[in-house]
């Protein structure tokens, strides 16, 4: 069963008036070492927006519902602008751009990376940077599988097709080495605080062979990675509801130098300041809050 993880229960508003529902369930347990959690949408009424996909751990699956996504710049510069009736993103240390005009509605699936070989057939890191059409990689089961969500009556039951999708999708088509498990299990229980050096050691290879090994299987460097597991808890813990958070306090629990480092990673991992971002898009937001926004609190750690 899914069980809520975070957000109020879906809240629709009257018929002719906004809509703005969000909810955050986790997936069946059988499906937690693959997918930390669901996040259904669907917004209207709501004025034209620009948002922020911003860099985590996980990789982004996405089904629409009554429109496509409309992708305004992805974090590979050379990826055209486009509309996508599903997506499926790799790992990145860039934002995606993502607009909308007044509507958007889905689900959106946060995958580990980990687990790519066995939901998607490839390794993630042959997603590193990348949005693609969930269709290019999973062919026509994903095409069925935003049909039988779109036909679901409500978010319970879009998240038990979910399941009952993943549960069958789900082989393991090609091993993980244990020691990438391993390296990543503890990249993510440090907080990205571990340099390269503890975590070869942690594995038994050498430097050179562990970024090799980690970026096929997760399409980020280790330092890559860490950086985005810091950014990851730094945002959560900037989107959590109350007062703002002071910046220097921030930096420090989340393993920054100073508040000076984590201004300027959040300004190259988000493209803009820490401060901005949570009056634009987190709780601070007055007209639009994105899935992200409302996505607080400690992430799901990978279980091996």
């Amino acid at each position: 069963m899914t069980e809520e993880i975070a957000g109020a229960p879906a809240a629709t508003a009257a018929v002719d008036g906004p809509v703005d529902e969000v909810i955050r369930v986790r997936p069946a347990t059988a499906l937690r070492p693959y997918v930390a959690w669901y996040a259904g949408y669907r917004q209207r009424g709501l004025p034209p927006a620009l948002h922020r996909g911003l860099p985590s751990p996980y990789l982004t699956f996405i089904l629409t519902l009554d429109e496509p996504l409309t992708m305004a710049g992805h974090p590979d510069p050379g990826q055209p602008p486009g509309r996508f009736a599903t997506l499926l993103g790799g790992l990145h240390t860039a934002p995606a751009l993502i607009s909308h005009d007044g509507r958007q509605s889905g689900i959106q699936l946060a995958v580990h990376p980990l687990a790519a070989r066995a939901l998607f057939g490839l390794p993630a890191g042959e997603l590193s940077g990348l949005d693609l059409p969930a269709e290019a990689v999973l062919g026509a089961v994903a095409g069925h599988l935003r049909e039988a969500v779109q036909e679901a009556r409500d978010w319970p039951e879009r998240f038990a097709v979910l399941d009952g999708a993943l549960l069958r999708l789900a082989r393991p088509t090609g091993q993980v080495p244990p020691e990438v498990v391993r390296a990543w299990s503890a990249l993510r229980r440090s907080g990205g605080a571990l340099p390269v050096a503890a975590l070869a050691r942690e594995t038994g290879w050498s430097e050179r062979h562990l970024l090799d090994r980690f970026r096929r299987e997760t399409g980020l460097s280790p330092k890559a990675a860490a950086r985005v597991v810091r950014f990851d808890r730094a945002r959560r813990l900037l989107a959590a509801p109350g007062p703002v958070p002071l910046l220097a306090e921030l930096a420090a629990s989340c393993g920054y130098a100073d508040q000076a480092h984590l201004a300027r990673e959040f300004r190259a991992l988000a493209g803009c300041a820490p401060s901005v971002w949570r009056a634009e898009e987190g709780p601070d937001a007055v007209e639009f809050r994105n899935v992200q926004g409302r996505a607080t609190g400690p992430a799901p750690e990978w279980e091996a």
